[in-house]
């Protein structure tokens, strides 16, 4: 019983939570360059556009070219589950507890501390549940990463229960 965690307080359906099951979910994310990505996100639009320029720029000074077979590559997805590091959002699960109009914080509570944070930001949390292709045992069963990655050197750990208030 100690890897289920609760989500419970101002909200229409108490949830319980098993992050052992979770490495089979298709939201999982891989965390070593996750945070990463967020930092360079950039425009798509403008991306996009720049890629179809240059495109048009290509075709219009050498010609059309035939395109080329691309081979996909091979991806080794049991490898990077036996080795990767793996987090899921928290938001789909605060949605489906439904909070109460008047709830406006999300208390994480662990073995030690509460951190109490508003609802917005509790939305962005991260829950990792893996770490190096093995469940967090000692110091879990998850970690809690803010959305920014502001706390992506020192977690909280020990998390046991998430009350919203």
């Amino acid at each position: 019983m100690e890897n289920i965690i609760l989500v419970n307080g101002k909200v229409k359906f108490s949830i319980t939570l098993d992050p052992s099951v979770w490495i089979f979910d298709e939201r999982k994310l891989e965390l070593t360059t996750f945070f990463d990505k967020r930092k360079n996100k950039v425009n798509e639009l403008e991306e996009y556009t720049k890629s179809i320029s240059k495109h048009w720029d290509r075709e219009i000074t050498e010609g059309a070219m035939v395109p080329s077979v691309v081979k996909p590559k091979k991806k080794y997805v049991k490898e990077l589950l036996l080795t990767g590091t793996f987090g899921i959002r928290f938001e789909p699960f605060l949605q489906n507890a439904e909070p109460y109009e008047e709830a406006k914080t999300v208390v994480i509570e662990s073995i030690d501390n509460k951190y109490p944070i508003p609802i917005e930001e509790a939305k962005e949390l991260i829950l990792c549940f893996s770490s190096i292709g093995k469940p967090l045992k000692e110091d879990g069963p998850i970690h809690v990463y803010f959305g920014d990655g502001s706390n992506k050197q020192n977690p909280i750990k020990n998390v046991r229960n998430f009350c919203i208030e």
